[in-house]
């Protein structure tokens, strides 16, 4: 078996996501941490002592100064487009964290990119690769639960975003919708597949913040399955699951803490997971990004999927401001796609 050195990866952005990052690369095999970058570059200077690897004050000094193969794009959601679209033209593969873009236009632009150089563009949507929902997607399509009826999905907690970029629609381009949305929309299509049409629905403002705090989603896939998605800052739901499927034949559970199935014929839940491990995810996620880079495994979430899921967030928003049923994909060509920021 042929072994490969260790894919070089560069981090852009030293802020809180960064640092599960900084976990994962400390136990991956496959991929190592060669560089930080940040523009505040004594943040930049001190996670790098924790990585043992250089820091740079800017992701330009970085890519100038050390040989990478990929850079992992840790920014407010305004910059992706930019800082992306710059490293694909010199020959970087990019995994760039969620969601990919604040509107479908430079989407569609970081991915001609990345065609235009032959590198590789992908989104960061942890809990696809998060064991116990690789596992639960798996007990689904196995059909022993029967034909999907109904998805369940909620991330919410209190939190407090009044000092937070994800709050500042300049940056972030919306609230929790496409904060926590983008992560609850790839999951749905993850389970179910396209997703042809939302409505959504607004809670009141708890916060006082510029953009939405509690949002209730309501999507159907083009095969005709229903599912509703609950995000919130501002309560906890106080679930022991996030995700709930229910089939004909079943139903299945993907806990934080324990996942598990029934089947209708029995009154037994069945455990098939220990819940979520966000270094296990994050891990995965940068050695799937590394094997394709190599050519040696397909890259679970591409480009498209990362444009899918800007078209569906951007129709979530249309369908907040309109509180009608509103179709997913548009004529990518027209001037119909709105940029999901809310005042």
């Amino acid at each position: 078996m042929m072994t490969y050195p260790k894919a070089r990866f560069g981090l852009v952005g030293a802020g809180g996501i960064a640092q599960s990052y900084l976990q994962a690369f400390q136990t991956s095999d496959m991929a190592e941490l060669v560089g930080i970058a940040d523009l505040r570059a004594d943040i930049a200077a001190a996670m790098a002592e924790q990585a043992n690897c250089r820091s740079f004050g800017s992701h330009t000094a970085m890519v100038d100064a050390i040989e990478l193969d990929a850079v992992i794009v840790c920014t407010p959601p305004a910059s992706h487009p930019d800082l992306c679209i710059e490293c694909l033209e010199q020959g970087i593969h990019v995994l760039c964290e969620k969601p990919l873009s604040v509107d479908l236009k430079s989407a569609l632009a970081m991915r001609a990119a990345a065609q235009r150089s032959g590198t590789i563009l992908t989104m960061a949507s942890k809990f696809r690769y998060v064991d116990d929902v690789v596992k639960a997607k798996q007990i689904v399509t196995s059909g022993i639960l029967g034909e999907v009826v109904l998805f369940e999905n909620a991330f919410t907690a209190r939190v407090d975003m009044s000092n937070r970029w994800n709050a500042d629609p300049a940056m972030s381009g919306g609230g929790v919708l496409i904060d926590n949305g983008t992560h609850s929309l790839d999951i749905m299509r993850y389970f179910l597949g396209a997703l042809a049409e939302v409505q959504v629905v607004e809670g009141k403002r708890i916060q006082g913040l510029p953009v939405e705090d509690t949002v209730r989603i309501f999507a159907k896939s083009t095969s005709g399955i229903m599912g509703n998605i609950d995000l919130s800052w501002s309560i906890n739901k106080e679930l022991d699951y996030y995700i709930r499927i229910y089939g004909s034949q079943g139903t299945i559970s993907v806990g934080w803490k324990e996942s598990k199935y029934r089947q209708a014929s029995s009154s037994e839940w069945i455990p098939f997971g220990n819940g979520y491990n966000k270094v296990q995810a994050f891990r995965s996620q940068i050695e799937n990004f590394s094997k394709a880079i190599r050519q040696e495994e397909a890259l679970l979430i591409t480009a498209e999927d990362g444009i899918a899921s800007v078209e569906a967030i951007e129709a979530a928003y249309r369908a907040l401001h309109h509180s009608t049923w509103t179709p997913i994909v548009l004529d990518r060509n027209s001037n119909n796609s709105m940029i999901p920021i809310v005042a």
